[in-house]
């Protein structure tokens, strides 16, 4: 039998993740054999996620990054099914690891195909999921583009925007993180009124409809009434025309003129845990 050193192990651990025991019986098993000892630790890590397909991985790291010139944003989140892992210093380092290779990429396909220190994304998920004992997975992925792009997360990871401006200009830096914050605490259903789905408005309009009847109002008068009422939803629930979180007597578009009187928000994507 191979005599397995610390430093073998330990070289092992650092290109896998695994625990040291995990890593010296894979050495021990594989009789030094460093490429084979990988190999086995992946196989591990596919008969775990076997057993754990079918559970619910609601937690997680989301990450937003944006690349050097401000024109493209993504957020990639990397799922898991407790807490406790999302919080761990490595999963978080591997989930913006992830968001940074996807900068270069346009969809979660790419993603999972994209070379990660040697190996596939995909393979790397198998990898952890043995290594971690959890089902790992990339839960979504978005991108935007525009001439100006902004991210923020919120703490802990558990939400992550990106907002979209008109023009690079000064102040847009600012605006840009203003608005995903935005869109992180007030969750728009879209970035304006024609953003919004028509089954959407179809809906309010019948709510409010059904409520004015339970009201009393007479029935000519339900149509007007509820067209009132889409106006209201679309103020509260549409980015742009929201009432701007750090001074609610503007709208969201409206602080965005203040800032610079050639901006406007273009688009913005939002993903939060669970």
């Amino acid at each position: 039998m191979a005599k397995i050193t610390a430093a073998e192990v330990n070289k092992l651990r650092k290109a896998t993740g695994a625990g040291m025991m995990d890593c010296k019986n894979a050495l021990v098993e594989a009789e030094g054999d460093f490429d084979k000892a990988v190999e086995i630790l992946r196989k591990k890590g596919q008969k775990v996620a076997a057993k754990r397909a079918d559970r619910d991985s609601a937690e997680g790291a989301v990450i937003a990054k944006v690349n050097q010139d401000a024109t493209k944003g993504v957020i990639v989140s990397l799922n898991c099914e407790t807490d406790f892992v999302a919080k761990n210093e490595t999963f978080v380092k591997m989930a913006t690891d992830f968001a940074e290779l996807a900068l270069n990429l346009d969809s979660k396909e790419a993603l999972l195909d994209a070379d990660y220190n040697g190996i596939k994304v995909s393979e790397k998920l198998i990898e952890q999921t043995g290594v971690i004992g959890e089902k790992i997975e990339i839960g979504d992925f978005r991108t935007l583009q525009a001439p100006f792009v902004g991210s923020y997360i919120h703490a802990g990871n558990k939400i992550a925007t990106l907002a979209g401006l008109s023009a690079n200009v000064e102040g847009a830096a600012e605006a840009a993180k203003d608005v995903a914050m935005q869109a992180a605490a007030m969750n728009p259903v879209a970035l304006d009124e024609s953003g919004v789905d028509q089954e959407v408005i179809d809906k309010e309009i019948e709510i409010a409809k059904d409520t004015l009847r339970q009201e009393g109002k007479p029935e000519a008068m339900l149509e007007n009434i509820a067209k009132g009422k889409l106006k209201r939803f679309f103020k509260d629930n549409t980015l742009v025309n929201q009432d701007f979180i750090k001074d609610n007597k503007q709208s969201v578009s409206a602080y965005v003129k203040s800032v610079n009187g050639e901006l406007t928000v273009t688009a913005f994507e939002r993903v939060a845990l669970g």
